[in-house]
């Protein structure tokens, strides 16, 4: 061979050594590509190196020994069921990687041939002598595939094969190997050799000996086996069987009680008379009598009486949730119609909404309103099938799922049956609990759910199933196919303010064993917490701010002997700090190229600043602020639009030929991504290309086309709140969002022009100030 590179690659947790053919399964692509080209271009020659970490899955030349082999591809090839196709080589030489003249999309080195060298003839012959003999004695001990490797070494072979041969079947960890493929010595070889046999005996000692110790503590183990069944049996017949007959009368009455299903409770009694012809001691019996303690406690016909009073439902619905108008409706709806046909309506109710909307409180006022139990399963995490369904009861361990667990706790069969968190199962090797969930959310099927553990049908459709979620999109289609979706948006700063007034603050007074006549907080106190102290789209962190101030207040009192804390806005510094939060307030004055967008975040709505600027240059576009994928998209939009129609807004002929236009959203470690900022973009490089002042009481929001139309946008209520807040006097807002304004509270309406456009034409007409 007279080319010095060759295409090569690595392999793991194996060495290869010349003289010896060498077997691998190849799946890496890169290795699969690298023997291709040395099928195509270097006559089947390829180097194998040897990588230092087995466990590194993309290695690179740091990870990967100085020396290796040149090796010849051979013909026959086997392609496994996982995709891996097993070779065999065979190992020519060794060599020294000198280089690596690729790494991408395969590996190709320089090297230089390793020659073996042998320093002392003599030294040598003894060495053969000495190996020869330890493999007469001991070749079985020694060497893997010992009679094939001793056939091969009979006659007359070279020392540099031997040491090779030899090597290849020691019985080793394959990694201190690596030492034959780097030694080019014959001699230090052949040493090699002599002290790993003495290395494996030594471990073989070692295991031998474990092994005897394991035998002389399980025959030790036996004999006590042995003398402590016999004390169980006369135990047995001094009395404790006519305490087992007990047990098993006992087990037969309530398995009778339970009233179950015929066919479960046929079942229940076979289980019965395996248990009664079992001895005490076995596994089995253990098993077998959890199984029926199962059965007993769960519920088959006891039921909770639904109130009826439609108007006592609503008033204590009223009573524990302020606003959430669309679930309350939706709640005695369902009341409604279970009255007029006297069965349970077949509905699944999946709250989405934030996090700390009051889901969870929902479903727990529900259950409370209907006079119903209430279980709740937290499906956050959930990965393995068999823990809705159950496990079979031949593993050992076995456990019923959740969904009849939760029966067993509820102990009746119409409970309120609160699955939380259902957007966030997953799905591995163990099954895809969410295709579980399909049979106990479908009212078509749950009737005859199917437990791995019970091996008998159970009736859910009596169950008031409520489910929630915090993103839709996150819930598999054909789960959500089979609920009701009821939305929990974020709540109003006005909402806020009467939750935490009707509800958090005297929750948080009770916790903490305080009186309403010894805590007092003002109502523009209240707006200060929730406005610069709290950003979030519900109210749990407003209740901890609740319990921080009045655990502050307690201290106080008990400090200074004081008879009631009142707290103010300008106390609020002293009792929890700095503000932490400060929503975007429009500017003080007009300006060029600067207009205000609306954003929905998951804290709920705030106003987006869009800034855009130019300075000489070619045309280019620059974007800062952290923006997603779709808002760069959104830009370019945009900019394409102004450009295309330039000539209409009054702008210079080569004014975009000549300029380079940056764009910036600020608060630039925020990351902020979405489409609805396309006319607002559009309208601030207008802005800046015409000279003109934009009014600063006006936001926006849409997506925009390249034909300049406006798309609708999703968070209107929010944006609006949010435009409100910072003091604007009117908003435009895609025309077919008209369907939305209803959800705008009241007081956002009372003070905020909303105006519906098709065409960003429709914003311009009334946006810039002269």
């Amino acid at each position: 061979m007279e080319q010095r590179n060759l295409p090569a690659f690595a392999v793991r947790g194996i060495v290869p050594i010349p003289n010896t053919d060498f077997r691998s399964d190849i799946g890496r692509d890169m290795s699969l590509k690298a023997i291709e080209e040395a099928e195509k271009v270097f006559d089947n020659h390829i180097i194998i190196l040897v990588q230092k970490n087995p466990l590194i899955e993309h290695p690179t030349p740091n990870d990967i020994e100085e020396y290796g082999v040149i090796a010849k591809v051979n013909a026959s090839k086997v392609r496994l069921p996982n995709g891996t196709i097993k070779m065999r080589f065979n190992i020519l030489k060794r060599v020294k990687i000198t280089d690596y003249v690729l790494t991408n999309p395969f590996f190709a080195c320089s090297y230089e041939e390793v020659e073996s060298t042998s320093s002392d003839p003599y030294l040598e012959e003894t060495l053969i002598k000495l190996i020869m003999d330890e493999l007469a004695e001991s070749q079985q001990l020694l060497l893997n595939n010992h009679q094939e490797i001793m056939r091969t070494i009979q006659g007359e072979v070279t020392s540099d094969f031997l040491a090779d041969t030899v090597a290849y079947g020691l019985k080793l960890n394959e990694f201190e190997k690596y030492k034959y493929v780097s030694e080019a010595d014959v001699n230090k070889r052949l040493q090699y050799i002599l002290e790993d046999f003495a290395k494996v005996k030594m471990i073989a000692d070692l295991e031998r000996n474990i092994n005897e110790e394991v035998k002389r503590s399980i025959d030790e183990s036996q004999k006590e086996y042995y003398l402590r069944e016999r004390m169980r049996a006369i135990q047995n017949e001094l009395g404790d069987k006519v305490k087992k007959e007990d047990e098993i009368e006992e087990l037969r009455a309530k398995i009778l009680a339970a009233k179950m299903p015929k066919k479960v409770e046929e079942k229940a009694l076979t289980e019965l008379a395996r248990y009664t012809s079992m001895s005490p001691v076995m596994a089995e019996s253990g098993i077998i009598k959890t199984y029926l303690d199962f059965l007993i406690d769960l519920p088959w016909h006891k039921k909770s009486k639904d109130s009826n009073n439609i108007k006592k439902v609503q008033a204590k619905l009223d009573e524990h949730h302020y606003g959430l108008e669309k679930v309350k409706d939706r709640i005695i709806e369902y009341l409604a119609v279970k009255i007029k046909t006297g069965k349970n309506p077949q509905t699944i109710l999946c709250l989405v909404g934030p996090p700390g909307t009051g889901k969870t409180s929902l479903a727990i006022s529900i259950a409370d309103a209907l006079g119903r139990k209430f279980v709740k399963q937290s499906l956050g995490g959930t990965r393995d099938e068999s823990e809705i369904r159950g496990h079979r009861r031949t593993y050992i361990g076995a456990l019923p799922g959740r969904i009849l667990n939760g029966m067993k706790n509820a102990g009746t069969i119409n409970p309120v049956f609160l699955l939380d968190e259902i957007d966030k199962m997953a799905s591995d090797y163990r099954g895809d609990p969410a295709s579980a969930m399909l049979e106990v959310l479908d009212p078509e099927q749950n009737m005859n759910f199917s437990d791995n553990y019970l091996e008998e049908s159970y009736d859910l459709s009596q169950v008031l199933f409520i489910t929630t979620a915090n993103y839709l999109q996150n819930i598999p289609a054909p789960l959500r196919d089979r609920m009701e979706i009821v939305e929990l948006s974020s709540y109003t700063e006005h909402e806020k303010f009467h939750i935490t007034r009707k509800h958090l603050i005297p929750k948080q007074l009770k916790a903490h064993g305080m009186k309403e006549s010894e805590f007092s907080l003002s109502d523009e106190a209240v707006y200060e917490i929730i406005q610069k102290y709290t950003r979030e789209a519900g109210v749990r962190e407003v209740n901890r701010m609740m319990g921080s101030l009045i655990r502050k207040g307690i201290k106080e009192l008990l400090m200074e002997n004081k008879k009631k804390v009142s707290i103010d806005v300008k106390d609020l510094e002293k009792y929890v700090g700095k503000p932490k939060y400060s929503h975007n307030l429009k500017d003080s004055k007009d300006q060029v190229g600067v207009v205000t967008g609306l954003a929905y975040t998951q804290f709920g709505g705030d106003t987006l600043m869009i800034e855009v600027n130019y300075y000489k240059g070619k045309g280019q576009l620059h974007l800062t602020g952290k923006l997603g994928d779709v808002m760069k998209e959104s830009a370019d939009t945009a900019l394409s639009y102004v450009k295309a129609n330039q000539v209409r807004f009054g702008i210079e002929d080569n004014f975009f030929q000549e300029n380079d236009f940056h764009i910036h959203v600020p608060e630039g470690a925020t990351p902020k991504d979405g489409p609805s900022a396309g006319i607002t973009i559009a309208s601030a490089i207008i802005s800046v290309a015409t000279g003109k002042k934009v009014n600063r009481e006006i936001g926006m929001t849409g997506e925009m086309t390249l034909r300049g139309y406006v798309l609708p946008i999703g968070g209107l209520r929010e944006k609006s709140i949010a435009a409100h807040r910072s003091g604007l006097k009117k908003i435009y807002i895609p025309k077919e969002n008209v369907r939305d304004i209803d959800d705008v509270p009241k007081e956002v309406l009372d003070n905020l022009e909303i105006v519906p456009i098709s065409t960003l034409d429709e914003v311009l007409d009334g946006l810039f100030v002269e």
